[in-house]
């Protein structure tokens, strides 16, 4: 059965609004829930910026949103990566979540009142559910990965989402290092 990609993005953001919840009113299941959590919103990031971002900006006239919320997934990746390494148990883990939680509610609401919308009107239902289909088997693709785990290539892809020029002959370092910089501008 066809599902909208919009809405199984949807279905992904109150997924990880629950465990973020989850995690912060229930610190003893931190150490269970802290991999579900850097599994799914990992997963969900790359099949959103390899399927949905290229065809939003491309095909739905969403191109400036599309840039700005793969730079807020650079900064998620970063956050995500920080509370990963970050022992459950300690006071700074109640941070490192908040930080995460905020950089990724702010991404959720902007992309949720604008990158969907332009999406839900400017392409056709039946794009929205190839696309649907695509989202599903690129994140089904990504499960397990954690940020900061990238190929060069998906390196390659978040610089092309983001609108980061002079990205394409570099190495992987330097291009890791190069949408590094641009995100944090």
């Amino acid at each position: 059965m066809p599902v909208d990609v919009v809405d199984l993005i949807m279905q992904d953001h109150r997924e990880v609004e629950r465990l973020f919840d989850e995690l912060k009113e229930n610190p003893e299941k931190r150490p269970n829930l802290l991999p579900v959590l850097t599994t799914l919103l990992t997963a969900h990031s790359r099949a959103e910026e390899a399927e949905v971002y290229p065809v939003a900006a491309a095909e739905a006239g969403e191109k400036e949103e599309v840039s700005h919320s793969q730079q807020e997934h650079i900064e998620a990746d970063r956050l995500l990566a920080k509370l990963a390494k970050t022992d459950p148990t300690s006071p700074e883990f109640d941070k490192a979540l908040q930080n995460l939680v905020d950089a990724v509610s702010h991404h959720v609401e902007e992309e949720e009142t604008k990158v969907l919308p332009g999406m839900r009107s400017n392409l056709s239902t039946e794009r929205r559910n190839e696309l649907g289909e695509a989202f599903v088997a690129s994140r089904k693709q990504h499960l397990g990965e954690q940020p900061g785990d990238m190929t060069r290539d998906q390196l390659a892809q978040q610089a092309a989402n983001a609108d980061i020029p002079g990205s394409s002959g570099l190495s992987k370092d330097k291009l890791q290092q190069k949408v590094q910089r641009e995100a944090e501008r």
